[in-house]
């Protein structure tokens, strides 16, 4: 019975980190290939290292309230089964919601640039690129979404 525990919380885990999506400036969804993005050009004012908050889907707190009421259906006996059974899944679903927070949660990074018109402009993105003041940089938009890249 513990492999089966073990299994679940590593089936969790990965299914999680397959949800996680990107805010990359790196990363296109499918659908933005192939637009026209206005660019811009401008230069690094300053550069701040934040944190991404993580999603907060049902699928997390489903998949934890299955593992807790499996667990919780493996103790006691009688009615107590039935009784730690719910307390397994209660419990495992607020875990598993915040497991998913905390698997999905990215360093991010806010890049202040001063366009070459004059305007100054802040973009939040993952920190997957280093930016640093001074530097000149492309801020890329497009329906909606805003990128910059070197």
């Amino acid at each position: 019975m513990r492999f089966v525990k073990v299994m679940a919380v590593v089936m969790m885990a990965a299914f999680l980190g397959a949800c996680a999506s990107s805010n990359s400036g790196s990363v296109y969804k499918r659908g933005e290939a192939r637009t026209v993005q206005t660019v811009k050009m401008g230069v690094v004012e300053s550069v701040r290292q934040v944190k991404l908050e993580g999603t907060k889907s049902p699928v997390g707190t489903g998949a934890g309230a299955v593992v807790g009421g499996v667990a919780g259906n493996s103790m006691g006996g009688g009615r107590g089964r039935a009784i730690t059974t719910v307390l397994g899944a209660l419990v495992g679903g607020l875990a598993g919601s915040a497991a998913e927070e905390g698997f999905t949660r990215k360093d991010g990074v806010e890049i202040t640039v001063k366009l070459d018109s004059g305007n100054m402009i802040a973009v939040v993105q993952e920190a997957d690129e280093q930016f640093n003041p001074g530097e000149r940089v492309r801020v890329l938009e497009a329906n909606g979404v805003t990128r910059v890249s070197h």
